[in-house]
């Protein structure tokens, strides 16, 4: 222990001996781990902790998948169900203390506060079952929470409002609970607020403002309600285990139940059961374990955070072949001083002791400022990651799991880069060193050197060819042709009219909203949709008349929108066959569609006439419903999956009604009809626009209010934030090994610059010009960059080809990419190699000659 406490302090005096050599190796290890610890941050945040509930680890979900938000027929890997299923499959798990049901995906509800507020405004709202918040675990931080017996049809309606909307938009006013809230137009008591820090079982941006008991669903959404409907799955499980007992023959147990329940109990129509039961092998629940909550987040942004981690591995690796340097040249600088230690009767077992205490010093401070570095970067990545978020419930404060792995990363570290020096301290020769530095004394460790700047090189060409090909991909993405216009277009996300409209007044209310609309300064023209381009999808199962009934798969299904007659002119849509809507596609005119290119390729053979063609969605019998009408060019509108080919589509009309049979489609008729998106064609700006648009609102129908207005560009920019900030990221790490790389080649060449002094002195004393001494030390550093270069190159593309699948039109070996690694690496070795290379060209044989 003294030798320990020894070996510090004397490294402590080095430090302070050496402050530049300190701070450089302090700041160049800081890049590296804070780098690795942003990302570790975030995948701690992400991906290990724990949600901040009772006894996390007995949690387990019923179901997996992050699939949301309404799903109907079979899901192979089952993740969401029904009410009616939920109540079944309840039923068959006595290993829980208590289960709960909780809506999958999150809507929003106009909200005023009853005697204070006079308007409403949106708040994200979560139906609840009863066993909610005892399920998790989790009290009230004022009043209560909902309980069973608010879970019931005849129950006053309550609501729990969340911590911090109640501190953010309430001003932790107490008054709040107990008084009355109006969510969309019913009257509901607040009786209590969640406890900070609990946003609800999923990790994700802008979580719940408000929690709602399940069975006021019913009340709120009325004809259009989710609630009976048991082939509607919108609701996930999540049950707490019983002291003592176990999962095992759960899943199997609940798969058995979920089938027979698809043939007997499930309501599915009859056309659907013999594809039904063909699928039901394939029918599964899974029992995972939910102590982190649903994975949302872990499944959509789990492989871009470790393609970051690997990226900040890879710079923290070039930090250290960076600082092993700078300790292999103070090692040679220091050769006398642990000569006469050596002499005086040190053992090599105390001079590497000695080494390594100072390296993993070294480390460890570069540890303490790489957190702060941590803090900074998984700020930046998450701005960039989530900047339209209102909300993000992401502490970027490093956890005791983050401060322990920034600790045992620091101690790797430190002996990674301190291994080669402490080997190299104990191959002095005492009696050489003694000698002197000028006269003779070989130094051993120069191929080491030279070795660690050419993985420098290879490293550095690697990340600079991966972040440029994520960045073209980006580049690629975003300006894609998605189908319509992007300049000149205003999206207008809208809170829903309230369910208790009728048909007809909901008519009269779109044609007075389109003509006020028309009116606005600036505006050229307008369109109301069911929802806009990159913000939603909803999907049918197609039948095509005269055609075989679809498989239920991908292949099966089509997107669709309802749109008013002028929307896909005004959105700049092409029509390629056919016509457009007009005005006289009302209620009064045969039900019409606008089918994309590729519709007609999944549905129709090669060569067939899709125009006249009648189709229907979910059941044979509506299969003559629609007539086509016309052919647009394919169009992006989902809000995902925007690097793959367009999805089949179809568009029928805002002024259509049809009239079902089924009592599932006429719901899904009724919801179909109360629009969430307002297209406007303008190049006046979001900011100025938005009060005007308010206030026509109000004046059309107070009801009626926003939730955003953004340019079609904004939107566009939003549907890749995951992507914007992996790039980002990934392309100021490439930048960081550019510049670690190139202060690496600048200390090495400089070093032996310096200890060739007098063989440079030599070579200009037998007349050798200030040129051929530049072109001499040109070609030394460069010789070890092209090595980098060659082993590099093909590294850079196997690195492509692991991250291949986040790449958008830019291929593993884009030549574009390794050119720009290659061109950056070689003018960021020739600016630090030039300027040691004019120092050497600087020298006065005889000052040269008289150095020892």
């Amino acid at each position: 222990m003294r030798d320990v406490v020894g070996n510090v302090r004397y490294a402590l005096r080095q430090f302070r001996l050496s402050p530049v050599f300190t701070a450089a190796a302090v700041l160049t290890l800081a890049l590296g781990i804070g780098g690795t610890t942003a990302i570790f941050s975030l995948i701690d945040a992400v991906m290990l902790r724990s949600l901040p509930v009772t006894d996390p680890g007995r949690l387990y979900r019923v179901g997996e998948g992050d699939d949301c938000c309404v799903e109907g027929g079979p899901q192979d890997q089952w993740g969401m169900f029904s009410y009616p299923l939920y109540e079944r499959l309840k039923v068959e798990t006595p290993e829980f203390e208590e289960v709960t049901a909780f809506q999958a995906g999150r809507w929003q509800l106009s909200a005023r506060r009853e005697g204070v507020e006079s308007a409403a405004r949106p708040l994200r709202s979560e139906y609840v079952s009863g066993s909610y918040f005892s399920t998790l675990g989790v009290g009230a931080l004022g009043g209560r929470v909902i309980t069973p017996d608010d879970d019931r049809a005849s129950a006053p309606p309550v609501a729990v409002l969340s911590h911090r909307v109640w501190q953010t938009t309430y001003a932790s006013d107490p008054s709040v609970v107990g008084s009355t809230f109006v969510l969309e137009g019913h009257p509901f008591t607040v009786i209590g607020i969640a406890p900070p820090g609990f946003f609800g079982e999923t990790l994700q941006s802008d979580p719940p403002d408000i929690w709602i008991p399940l069975q006021q669903e019913a009340m709120i959404d009325g004809d259009t309600a989710l609630l009976h409907q048991p082939v509607s799955a919108w609701l996930r499980m999540i049950g707490r285990l019983k002291p003592g007992a176990s999962i095992g023959g759960m899943a199997p147990r609940l798969t058995g139940v979920l089938r027979q329940w698809m043939q007997n109990e499930s309501g599915y129509p009859a056309d659907w059961m013999p594809e039904v039961i063909r699928l039901l092998p394939k029918q599964v629940v899974a029992v995972v374990p939910a102590g982190a909550g649903v994975a949302v987040m872990k499944e959509e942004y789990g492989r871009s955070l470790q393609i970051l981690l690997s990226v900040c591995g890879l710079v923290l690796l070039i930090a250290c072949a960076n600082v092993a340097n700078l300790l292999l040249a103070r090692g040679v600088a220091r050769r006398g001083q642990i000569a006469v230690r050596m002499a005086v009767g040190a053992t090599r077992r105390q001079i590497i002791a000695q080494a390594l205490t100072e390296s993993i010093l070294l480390a460890i401070g570069g540890a303490i400022a790489g957190l702060l570095v941590a803090v900074g970067a998984a700020r930046l990545l998450l701005a960039l990651a989530f900047h339209s978020s209102h909300f993000l419930p992401i502490s970027t404060a490093p956890s005791l799991l983050v401060l322990a792995f920034a600790f045992v990363l620091a101690l790797v570290t430190g002996i990674i880069f301190g291994a080669a020096p402490a080997w190299f301290a104990t191959r002095t020769d005492p009696a050489e060193a003694l000698r002197g530095t000028g006269r003779g004394t070989s130094d051993r460790s120069s191929f080491t050197r030279k070795a660690l700047l050419v993985v420098q090189a290879t490293l550095s060409v690697v990340l600079v060819a991966g972040a440029t090909m994520l960045g073209r991909s980006l580049n690629k993405l975003e300006h894609q042709d998605f189908g319509y216009q992007i300049q000149g277009r205003v999206e207008v996300e809208l809170h829903n009219p309230p369910a208790s409209y009728t048909q007809a007044r909901l008519a009269a209310l779109y044609r007075q909203l389109e003509e006020r609309l028309n009116r606005l300064p600036g505006v050229q023209g307008s369109g109301l949709a069911m929802y806009n381009p990159l913000t939603d999808n909803w999907g049918e199962l197609i039948f095509v008349a005269g055609h075989p009934a679809p498989k239920f798969n991908e292949q099966g299904g089509s997107s669709w929108d309802r749109v008013s007659a002028d929307y896909l002119q005004n959105l700049g849509m092409q029509i390629l066959r056919g016509r457009a809507f007009t005005r006289t596609d009302n209620e009064t005119g045969e039900l019409v569609a606008i089918v994309n290119e590729a519709f007609v390729k999944r549905f129709f053979k090669s060569g067939e006439e899709p125009l006249d063609q009648h189709f229907g969605i979910d059941l044979l019998e509506n299969a003559n419903t629609f007539r086509i009408v016309g052919v647009v060019r394919d169009a992006k509108f989902a809000g995902f999956a925007l690097q793959k080919p367009a999805r089949p589509m179809f568009f029928v009309p805002l002024a259509q009604s049809v009239d079902y049979k089924a009592e599932l489609l006429k719901k899904l008729e009724m919801r179909s009809h109360f629009i969430g998106g307002i297209l406007l064609v303008t190049n006046t700006a979001p900011g100025r626009l938005e009060p005007m648009l308010t206030e026509s609102l109000a004046e059309v129908d107070p009801n009626l209010t926003t939730t955003s207005v953004r340019t079609m560009k904004e939107q566009v920019d939003l549907s890749f934030d995951q992507e914007r900030g992996v790039a980002s990221l990934a392309g100021l790490f490439g930048v960081v090994a550019l510049l670690l790389a190139a202060v690496g080649l600048y200390g090495v060449t400089a070093y032996t610059v310096a200890q060739r002094t007098q063989e440079i002195g030599i070579r200009m004393a037998l007349g050798a010009d200030p040129a051929k001494v530049v072109r001499l030390v040109l070609r030394g550093a460069f010789r070890r960059v092209v090595i980098g270069l060659i082993l590099g190159v093909p590294l850079a593309v196997g690195a492509g080809r692991l991250i291949s699948n986040q790449l958008y039109g830019v291929s593993s070996w884009d030549p574009l990419a390794l050119m720009v690694a290659t061109s950056a690496l070689a003018v960021s070795a020739f600016f630090a190699a030039i300027i040691p290379a004019g120092r050497a060209a600087s020298i006065s044989p005889m000052n040269a000659l008289r150095i020892e």
